[in-house]
């Protein structure tokens, strides 16, 4: 069973803005496309989703792919996945229109990205290069993918196939945008402010329910936050889910948001979109873990914001030294309580602000200030530990071109070692072989494998890749080992017995 509480009903509806206005087209800005994008912003702002009407003909070929998904899976649940330009197999089977949906679909998921992009003063092509060409060259498989899925009355909650299996968890996409179209209300938003609501209740034949996904939230630096849902099993449902997706040798960066002026926090870096994904699956992977472990204490964990990014600023991240309460409850601190006091209205609830009302929060502040100086103490103590392990490098570097023994410089490197890494939570280095030793974590299909480190994660963790099957899996250092040091060991052991016996020899003659 779910345990989340019951959804409550959305205070205000969402924003219903017709695909017509939204499109991008040539030439200056229309009051119509003007307002619908502002009415899109502030409903991704308010409630995590909007909604967005289709024109005639493009609803229905929607409505074909719906009425095609419940003659492909007929009274069984099912779950289909289809990407433009990927060749089917020998006798695979694939629903009807979706050539024609995935078309529909994804035009307008791109003007909805273009739309959001315009919003932040960006111009409304920044984030196409980060997209798939269209149309596509030949032989090339769309990033983007359509997911049609049907379930079925009788299943229990929690076992319905729609939206990645698991329609009793707390869902965000990874991608850039998602349309949904349905023939039954089902899926079910959590608003800023924690609230679960029916989000596509009051959705028609011709609507789509749009949501935001990682990647969008990182290319804008968190000034456009994931959506966060969840489906319900209410009866026989079919559904389209698009999902508007990077393609894998795009760079997902910050640029356009700083050439508008925003301020960058330092936690968004530019990363490629494929090792994006693999950080969000090794992330997944690890709270699916948590969730499946039989623990009581693990029976509710919920993926919550880190306490770091809760007492920092979204704009600048700072830390909330100077955090202030406002009238309705809420507190900012930084370049958010500027921007918020210009706006002269809380960026959360909306609701009005009277600067004479601010006043201290001095609980968040020490609280912000606590964190601030224990994070800057482990950047001094992780620092000074690189400066240890470079001159320890640079020290038998300079003793091996001195010619100095193999034996000697083994003993060196030990000793100095030892102390460097003492305490050091990075022993390996990303491209290094391992050998997967394991912990009571550790899936058992991955314990004693041969692994490659792929990227380093925070707090002592990496995220690598299994040699022979391919999979990745995130795991602390503790659970690795080099690969090959038995090995060495075992291969020295006779070398050395043969030199002792020889200089016994020699001694006794």
């Amino acid at each position: 069973m779910s345990t989340f509480p019951p959804p409550r009903p959305a205070r205000n509806p969402l924003a219903r803005v017709r695909l017509d206005d939204l499109a991008p087209f040539d030439g200056a800005s229309t009051p119509a496309y003007a307002s619908a994008v502002d009415a899109i912003a502030e409903s991704l702002t308010r409630h995590s989703a909007a909604t967005v009407e289709l024109p005639a003909a493009d609803a229905a070929i929607v409505r074909c792919g719906l009425e095609s998904a419940r003659a492909f899976f007929r009274a069984r649940p099912g779950l289909y996945v289809y990407r433009a330009g990927r060749a089917l197999d020998d006798g695979e089977l694939s629903p009807a229109c979706m050539v024609d949906a995935f078309r529909c679909l994804g035009k307008a998921a791109r003007a909805a990205l273009c739309a959001i992009a315009w919003n932040l003063r960006l111009r409304s092509d920044a984030f196409s290069h980060l997209l798939d060409d269209n149309p596509l060259p030949l032989n090339e498989v769309s990033a983007s993918e359509l997911l049609v899925s049907f379930s079925h009355r009788h299943l229990q909650s929690g076992q319905s196939p729609i939206l990645s299996h698991r329609s009793s968890m707390a869902e965000v996409d990874r991608g850039f945008v998602t349309l949904v179209a349905s023939d039954h209300p089902g899926i079910e938003v959590c608003d800023p402010n924690g609230h679960w609501y029916l989000a596509d209740g009051a959705s028609g034949p011709n609507d789509l329910l749009l949501l935001t996904g990682r990647a969008l939230s990182h290319v804008t630096a968190g000034l456009r936050l994931n959506s966060q849902y969840r489906t319900t099993n209410n009866g026989n449902r079919a559904s389209l889910i698009f999902r508007l997706m990077p393609r894998a040798k795009a760079i997902l960066d910050c640029s356009p948001i700083s050439a508008a002026g925003h301020c960058i926090p330092q936690m968004y870096q530019p990363i490629s979109a494929s090792q994006f994904m693999d950080d969000l699956q090794a992330e997944e992977h690890t709270v699916s873990l948590h969730l499946e472990a039989p623990s009581e204490s693990q029976g509710n964990f919920v993926n919550e914001p880190s306490l770091r990014s809760v007492l920092s600023d979204p704009l600048s991240g700072a830390f909330l030294e100077d955090a202030m309460v406002l009238s309705c409850g809420h507190s900012f601190g930084g370049l958010m309580l500027k921007k918020v006091l210009e706006m002269a209205r809380c960026s959360i609830c909306y609701g009005e602000v009277d600067v004479a009302s601010l006043f201290p929060n001095l609980a968040l502040r020490a609280v912000a200030t606590v964190v601030k100086m224990e994070d800057d103490r482990r950047l001094f103590h992780n620092s000074a530990l690189r400066k240890r392990r470079k001159e320890v490098t640079e020290n038998m570097d300079a003793q091996r071109r001195n010619g100095s023994s193999k034996e000697n410089s083994e003993v060196g490197l030990d000793a100095e070692s030892s102390r460097a890494l003492k305490g050091v939570q990075y022993p390996f280095a990303v491209g290094e072989r391992v050998l997967i030793m394991g912990n009571k974590r550790t899936p058992d299909k991955f314990v004693g494998k041969e692994a490659v480190i792929t990227s380093q994660c925070l707090n002592g963790w990496y995220l690598v890749k299994a040699v022979d099957s391919g999979e990745s899996v995130r795991l602390q250092y503790r659970s690795l080992k080099k690969a090959g040091e038995p090995q060495m060991q075992a291969q020295a052991q006779p070398e050395m017995r043969s030199q002792q016996a020889l200089a016994f020899l020699q001694k006794k003659q």
